[in-house]
């Protein structure tokens, strides 16, 4: 790659010379093009057919080079660059996609997104456009300048002596756009953050009539862009005015020290040649700052890119899982304590310990907020304990690999999402690669081959955002058909009946029934009606354990559980 890289620097250097050799349109040339002067100088002061012939052949040879190596630069430039997003890309969505829970919890999607997207393509225009004409100007320059010198390098030190002063410039006005940049792009994202939040929630904005309120939220939003953008602007103007006006007044010193030079019999009759490549070379150094003034523009965003790619993810493989590993499937919590880490001063879990062997059937059941859905989340080591610890089959969860642990595991939340292709996609998603005879006999197994198979397109029913065209029962089906599929060793429910009607209820019920046999199952339960016949429930409370037992042993507790269960059969009562 690193000789791509040189060949392409190597050929813009070369097409650039080659630019002020032949073609007066290209680059700003020196001497509007030697080899046009020298074609249009013959045509003046010469009759001979035989010498016109051999500049215009010479002519026409040098545009033809110059035009295959346009062409093998430009081609060599884009390759390296697309790569090189390619490899970016890839890197900046498997940091994000690897980050734990707690990075997803203090960030929203839209921000995120913006980042993958919008600032990368930031990143490749910088690469792609700005940097080489970086490079083709200070080329221009450096060739320029060579030129100068062989004139009159008094003047040319004349010229030179504005360098210092451009060089400044550049350094305090990139100052002050790098920091308006980064500011812009904060907002741009803030900007897909509504975005993504009032398309993804466009039931709730219906629903509320807030389409005038998501609106007006949008517009501000994207106003304070526009502040951003106009601030900018002037710090632009202000900056490419007094370099013309600098440039410019320079030229005059230099027309006035030249006329006093030649005068003097110093230099020779050239000020007219001097002063055109002069200008060409002034240009030069302006649109060099310009390009300056965009990279710093553009480092804002690339800081952003790159703060992204320093995070520290999890340690989980991004490798094609291949088998999963001999997972039994006991499962030990002893005196585990947990807190968010954005929220250290309330203790989610306090000393909980328990035990669940394999093939057991354990309801979690408490009031919300009691802790749940947080050992839940442990268990699937989304966080880690922050005291105490949890033993996989009496090991230390540390002595097994995330993306192994995981791959044993399934889980079926109470608020399926599913993704926006089709139903054989979604369920597949539990084991990637997998047959269609195997994707079939999961949804069977699921209760949801039946209603698939009515659908005019069957499994290749494209099921819409969010999985938005299919009901609440035959999304929760589709998601355990996507864990059946998975054959995990640990299941992991929310609940997944609480907000179904009665016939979706016991298709779905009878499905997990199903799919909880044989396997350590982890039940979220807010309908404790469901979950009589578990092997142990364990009542939460506060972020303690307070009761375990079957349904029947703490009935006779006469404790928290016989109070949840009692209260929950009044308000389940029909009225009247």
């Amino acid at each position: 790659m690193l000789l791509i890289v040189v060949s392409g620097l190597l050929l813009l250097v070369i097409t650039a010379l080659l630019g002020q050799l032949v073609s007066p349109s290209e680059g700003m040339p020196m001497a509007g093009g030697a080899m046009t002067q020298r074609m249009v100088e013959t045509f003046r002061f010469t009759q001979e057919f035989g010498t016109i012939g051999n500049v215009l052949t010479a002519l026409i040879a040098l545009l033809v080079l110059q035009g295959l190596l346009s062409f093998l630069r430009v081609y060599i430039f884009s390759y390296v660059t697309e790569s090189a997003m390619l490899a970016l890309r890839k890197d900046v969505f498997s940091t994000v996609i690897r980050m734990p829970m707690q990075f997803f919890n203090e960030r929203r999607v839209g921000d995120l997104s913006s980042r993958i997207s919008s600032d990368i393509s930031t990143v490749q225009e910088t690469l792609t456009i700005t940097l080489a004409e970086f490079i083709r100007q200070s080329v221009i320059i450096v060739v320029g300048v060579g030129w100068l010198v062989s004139y009159s390098y008094k003047l040319t030190l004349v010229m030179l002596g504005t360098l210092p002063v451009i060089i400044i410039l550049i350094v305090i006005f990139g100052r002050f756009i790098r920091k308006l940049s980064k500011e812009t792009q904060d907002k741009v994202a803030e900007s897909n953050v509504i975005v993504n939040e009032s398309l993804t929630g466009i039931v709730n904005v219906k629903s509320f009539a807030n389409e005038a309120f998501e609106t007006l939220r949008f517009l501000k939003s994207i106003s304070g862009i526009k502040k951003i953008a106009m601030r900018s602007a002037v710090w632009r103007g202000m900056f490419s005015t007094f370099i013309i006006i600098f440039l410019f007044g320079a030229l005059g010193v230099i027309i006035g020290m030249g006329s006093y030079l030649r005068s003097t019999g110093e230099i020779p009759d050239v000020l007219n040649e001097f002063l055109f490549i002069a200008a060409m070379v002034a240009g030069s150094i302006g649109g060099l700052a310009a390009q300056m003034g965009t990279m710093q523009r553009n480092i804002g965003v690339i800081d952003a890119v790159m703060e992204i790619l320093s995070l520290d993810p999890e340690k989980v493989s991004l490798q094609a899982r291949t088998k999963s590993i001999a997972l039994k499937g006991d499962i030990r919590f002893e005196n585990v304590s947990f807190h968010y880490a954005s929220r250290p001063d309330v203790e989610v879990l306090k000393n909980v310990s328990f035990s669940i062997e394999h093939g057991q059937q354990v309801a979690l059941v408490g009031s919300s907020g009691s802790g749940k859905s947080t050992i839940a989340a442990l268990v699937q080591r989304f966080y880690n304990p922050v005291s105490g610890e949890i033993y996989y089959d009496g090991r230390p969860s540390s002595d097994y690999e995330l993306t192994d642990l995981r791959s044993a595991m399934a889980y079926v939340p109470q608020e399926v999402i599913l993704f926006g292709g089709t139903i054989r996609e979604n369920i597949e998603y539990g084991k990637p690669g997998a047959t269609f005879e195997e994707i079939q006999e999961a949804a069977r197994q699921a209760n949801a081959f039946d209603f698939i198979d009515a659908f005019p397109d069957k499994f290749e029913t494209v099921v819409g955002d969010r999985g938005i065209q299919l009901s609440g029962g035959q999304r929760q089906r589709i998601a355990i058909a996507r864990a059946v599929l998975r054959n995990p060793t640990i299941l992991i429910l929310d609940e997944a009946t609480s907000s179904l009607d009665s016939e979706s209820e016991r298709q779905v019920q009878d499905a997990l029934d199903k799919l909880m046999k044989g396997r350590t199952s982890l039940v979220i339960a807010h309908r404790l009606s469901t979950i009589r016949n578990a092997s142990k429930i364990l009542v939460l409370d506060k972020g303690t354990l307070q009761e375990e037992g079957t349904h029947d042993q703490l009935i006779a507790k006469n404790g928290i559980y016989k109070r949840l269960s009692e209260l929950q059969f009044t308000i389940e009562q029909p009225l009247g």
